[in-house]
């Protein structure tokens, strides 16, 4: 007779959860998995997938507009967003579909219920308790809001996605991913948007020649960017809501978004109980393995706030599944992970930033193009790509690229594995390029740029 329950009980069915499960139950182990709201967790439901699908949304008014130069006519158009929205809602639910089918087709048990730790091998879940030998935690994290006068009054990303109808003017207050791609969506849906952030520059992490052709691009789209504010309080001031920030200075709009970044979400899952640590920022511990301060649970995903990817949390479910039911120990990767922001235009990067570099690498060269994209050469549009790679000048190996224009995130994906792979600059430009494409600048830059 068994000792427990389960061999594995996971708690959060995300992408790095459901992964985990499918996987040890693949390698003979009996699983549960338990999940309070929705299969998928953040990106499925309220991340990755309906802002991509938004995202697509918006850039329709660019190409209706774009169509004449190429001999097009478009006629009388008009945007709805409650069919968008309802279209986004139909596609969600089909994906928590899948996520439960691909658990059952795994032998996973499902249980639809919050699950809290109640002792060292215990849980319980639904009213019922079960006992498990390893413990997963993969509940992801949640929007963090500021605790100002007003902020009942502001909507975080999750709530974004069900709004009624589409605002007329959005503030978007943050300078993060999630900020700045939405401040993107709302523009190109024929909001007036403006993008407040605390810091000096959008997208903190990124490349800072990046940072900076993107801000510029922003406000050729007309979103207005106002950088060192901070928001003090929110308050109505008769239809609209009014924000005020600590230099006085105030915004009126019909909706504040605000995405100043997300807490990992441990509250209520009784770690105090059994004595899990965690990091002054409420991230659950974890090492090289996944393994936190109990031998017996393990965490992954952005519960750990390592590095908060969805295709990392898959990466950490795997090797996780490697390490404890498959007996071949397999540490976790977080190297040259590439990464893509869906703004408007996009960004593609992997590997180190210029400033990174520096501090790790020592010289460098650097090489770095804007140029006006073929497409537009017709169009006229004042919009400028921008690239650049950033070489390691007593190796010659890239160390990272970077890109701001369309298709970013695609064309950075292949690059990426050149970068992984450890690719000399030398390499890059042995490679024919595809003509005629952006991706090709990649491999026919010769000069360095002058820095030092």
């Amino acid at each position: 007779m068994a000792r427990f329950d389960f061999d594995l009980f996971v708690i959060g069915a995300g992408s790095g959860g459901v992964r985990a499960s499918r996987m040890s139950a693949a390698l003979g182990a009996r699983v549960a998995v338990a999940e309070e709201r929705y299969l998928g967790g953040t990106c499925v439901n309220v991340g990755c997938i309906p802002k991509k699908l938004l995202t697509y949304a918006a850039h329709y008014a660019d190409d209706f507009e774009d169509a004449a130069a190429y001999g097009w006519s478009v006629g009388e158009r008009s945007f709805d967003w409650a069919t968008l929205i309802a279209n986004k809602d139909r596609e969600i639910a089909r994906l928590n579909t899948v996520y439960g089918k691909l658990l059952d087709d795994a032998g996973v048990q499902r249980i639809d219920a919050r699950a809290r730790i109640t002792g060292p091998n215990s849980i319980e879940a639904g009213g019922k308790t079960y006992t498990f030998e390893h413990l997963l935690i993969a509940t992801g994290g949640r929007p963090r809001m500021p605790e100002i006068p007003g902020i009942e009054l502001a909507i975080s990303s999750n709530e974004a996605f069900h709004l009624k109808e589409l605002p007329r003017r959005v503030l978007v207050v943050g300078g993060g991913y999630i900020a700045v791609e939405f401040a993107g969506i709302f523009a190109g849906l024929g909001a007036r948007v403006t993008q407040a952030h605390r810091g000096e520059l959008f997208l903190r992490g990124f490349d800072d020649d990046i940072r900076r052709a993107l801000c510029k691009e922003m406000e050729k789209r007309g979103i207005e960017v106002r950088f060192k504010k901070l928001m003090s309080r929110i308050e109505r001031a008769g239809a609209a809501l009014r924000t005020t920030f600590t230099d006085g200075s105030s915004i009126d709009s019909d909706q504040v978004l605000v995405a100043i970044g997300r807490a990992p979400n441990v509250t209520g899952l009784g770690l105090e109980t059994i004595g899990v640590q965690v990091t002054p920022g409420g991230a659950i511990a974890v090492d090289d393995y996944s393994r936190s301060s109990r031998p017996c649970v393990y965490a992954i995903g952005d519960v750990t706030d390592r590095l908060n990817l969805t295709p990392v949390a898959i990466h950490e479910a795997m090797c996780f599944a490697k390490s404890v039911f498959g007996k071949t120990p397999t540490k976790i990767d977080h190297a040259d992970v590439p990464s893509a922001v869906f703004s408007q235009p996009p960004i593609g990067a992997v590997g180190l930033t210029e400033a990174a570099a520096r501090e790790r690498c020592g010289e460098l060269d650097v090489y770095l193009t804007s140029f006006k994209p073929l497409r537009h050469t017709l169009t006229g549009r004042d919009e400028r790509t921008t690239m650049k790679l950033v070489v390691q000048r007593s190796t010659q190996r890239v160390v990272g690229a970077h890109m701001l224009g369309a298709d970013a995130g695609e064309i950075l994906q292949g690059v990426a594995i050149a970068v992984k792979m450890g690719a000399t600059k030398a390499q890059f430009d042995a490679t024919v390029g595809i003509h005629p494409t952006a991706a090709e600048e990649f491999v026919t830059m010769r000069t360095a740029l002058a820095r030092e």
